[in-house]
């Protein structure tokens, strides 16, 4: 028995040992980092973390980076990226710590770095012991996790703002929880720099090939300037940067019932953040009539179905097409005067029977939007989509 307990006790010993020199390892990693900046928020992360590490590379700031959304990837320097390898395909918070010591081999001025917690302990430890960032971005706070953040948007707000820095710099574009914000960040002696998004032109916004925000681009200058990156080094580097495979895209395709016009918004997933896709696709005019709404949905996700059926009285489509299960959760929530506009797909998509549920004019044109959750039906439809011969190009009728 004493000879077990001995074993015991030298095995405990031998973990806080290791536990103690992997502890300075990493640290002594992060010093090497001279910038290290946290993307936090709801919505578009992922774009945010491409959008930062491309102005900073466009300023010549060896820059690496690392993103969590639709696909984990890791950026390196000259901008090739590799995909985040997992165990069992489960993210864990802890992977961080190879990726810090996968950045610091690689000499950067700077990191950027999606934070991938969602529970507020988590969002803390991220940043108190996994990161410490010298600057944190809070992009916006948004209607989701709600059962680990909230319940209250408020709630989200002060949980987000776990990942400010100690005495350190928060970027954020938030405007509706802005009080909150300024509260927290007085705690940790963190200095709030609120950025305009009409600050940011339209023949800037015009320079990109994909759809983005001016939100997003606005909190991307103000950290390239707090790098000490120019205006103009800025939106060259995220003009020329990969987008995130999440991005809003919209192509033409051709079937054979006329062309197909598809936005794909899956990955906005809330309703305000889809809602202010659609307006900004509308505004650039890459939508119009007969415009289709297709509501995927997901059984895990049954009050999510809802507020998707529920938004679509207030982009008053020409059709709903629903698919996926559990697509009932989505019917009900749609507006009694829309009702006769839903077509229910639930269960295995068949693209044919999806074509003909499709709302095309007279000219032979159609517009589809993909809204609620990608998992499931919504990856069947995309690659079926996919599959479709191109269009030249996305003009409406």
């Amino acid at each position: 028995m004493t000879f077990l307990f001995g074993v015991y006790v030298a095995g405990c010993l031998f973990l806080l040992v290791a536990g103690l020199v992997e502890q300075r390892g990493h640290h002594r990693r992060l010093a090497s980092i001279p910038e290290r900046i946290v993307v936090n928020g709801i919505r578009g992360k992922s774009s945010i973390t491409r959008l930062c590490a491309g102005a900073l590379r466009g300023g010549g700031r060896r820059t690496v980076a690392k993103t969590t959304g639709t696909a984990a990837r890791f950026i390196l320097p000259d901008g090739t990226e590799e995909p985040v390898h997992r165990k069992f395909g489960i993210a864990n918070v802890v992977e961080q710590i190879g990726i810090i010591r996968r950045a610091a081999a690689c000499g950067p001025d700077a990191l950027v770095i999606e934070c991938m917690a969602v529970l507020p302990e988590l969002q803390e430890i991220n940043e108190r012991k996994l990161v410490r960032s010298t600057i944190c971005v809070i992009c916006n706070v948004r209607e989701d996790h709600l059962d680990e953040m909230g319940p209250t948007l408020d709630d989200v707000a002060r949980s987000l703002a776990r990942s400010m820095p100690q005495g350190g710099v928060c970027v954020t574009a938030e405007r509706d929880r802005l009080h909150i914000l300024r509260e927290e960040a007085g705690k940790r002696d963190c200095e709030l720099v609120v950025v305009d998004p009409e600050s940011v032109r339209d023949d800037e916004m015009q320079r990109f090939r994909w759809i983005t925000f001016k939100e997003n681009v606005a909190v991307a200058l103000a950290v390239a300037q707090l790098c000490g990156v120019g205006r103009g080094e800025a939106m060259a580097g995220m003009v020329a940067a990969r987008p995130d495979p999440g991005t809003v895209t919209v192509d033409a395709y051709v079937t054979g019932r006329g062309q197909l016009v598809f936005a794909n918004v899956f990955a906005a997933n809330d309703p305000e953040s889809t809602l202010m896709n659609i307006h900004l696709l509308e505004d650039r005019g890459l939508l119009y009539d007969p415009l289709t709404v297709v509501i995927n949905c997901r059984p895990d996700r049954v009050e999510r179905n809802g507020q998707m059926g529920e938004l679509t009285g207030r982009i008053r489509p020409d059709r709903i097409v629903l698919i996926g299960e559990q697509t009932h959760s989505a019917r009900i929530r749609v507006p009694r005067e829309l009702a006769d506009r839903v077509v229910d797909l639930g269960g295995d998509l068949d693209m044919d029977v999806f074509l003909d549920a499709v709302a095309f004019g007279p000219g032979g044109h159609a517009c589809v939007v993909t809204i609620g959750n990608i998992h499931g039906q919504g990856e069947v439809l995309l690659s079926h989509v996919a599959a479709l011969p191109r269009a030249v190009a996305a003009e409406a009728a």
